[in-house]
């Protein structure tokens, strides 16, 4: 591992302790063994830093969407349902407690907001996009909102993901395979 992947891994557990706001870049490069110059000779700023964790270190949804929406009937629907579901989960559980301190100032969210080039809206048209092949395929309804259901599955998994970490335990264990079954009942 080169010296960017240990800072990346150093600054998500540090965002992981201390949230994005209050997580500096002092104290990553002191987490990571490395200096702060070398720091910045990686990434341009904190928010470069952070989507470098978000990208690298967390669970990949908008991958996993996207295999998905790609190779719809490869697996049976509620087999790919448990597979995002899962994913989504384990993605939201790893991320809240990095990301959400950026809404602890508007300037820290606008701030963040204009360097993302994806937001948090493309998991759900990526999602709504899997959805949209099985009903192509047949294998769900032909009725189904798949915008709405998107939105239903991924707002799920994102509850958990606030209610385990408010909470401090693990998610529960059975969601994703129950997420999964009542959607493709």
């Amino acid at each position: 591992m080169g010296s960017r992947e240990e800072i990346v891994a150093a600054a998500a557990a540090v965002m992981r302790e201390q949230g994005y706001a209050h997580a500096t870049t002092k104290a990553i490069a002191q987490a990571s063994g490395y200096s702060e110059a070398l720091l910045y000779k990686h990434f341009k700023d904190k928010t470069a830093l952070f989507l470098a964790v978000l990208k690298e270190e967390l669970p990949d949804l908008a991958a996993t969407a996207a295999r998905l929406a790609e190779e719809p009937g490869k697996a049976g629907v509620q087999d790919n349902l448990a597979e995002l579901a899962a994913t989504a989960l384990a993605f939201y559980c790893a991320s809240f407690p990095i990301s959400v301190s950026i809404f602890s100032s508007r300037d820290l969210l606008r701030t963040h907001r204009e360097s993302l080039e994806n937001g948090p809206g493309t998991a759900i048209g990526l999602v709504a996009g899997y959805f949209a092949a099985e009903v192509r395929l047949g294998r769900l309804p032909r009725d189904t909102d798949v915008d709405a259901t998107a939105r239903l599955l991924l707002g799920a998994c994102f509850q958990e993901a606030f209610l385990a970490s408010f909470e401090e335990r693990p998610p529960e264990p059975d969601l994703a395979i129950r997420l999964a079954a009542a959607i493709a009942g």
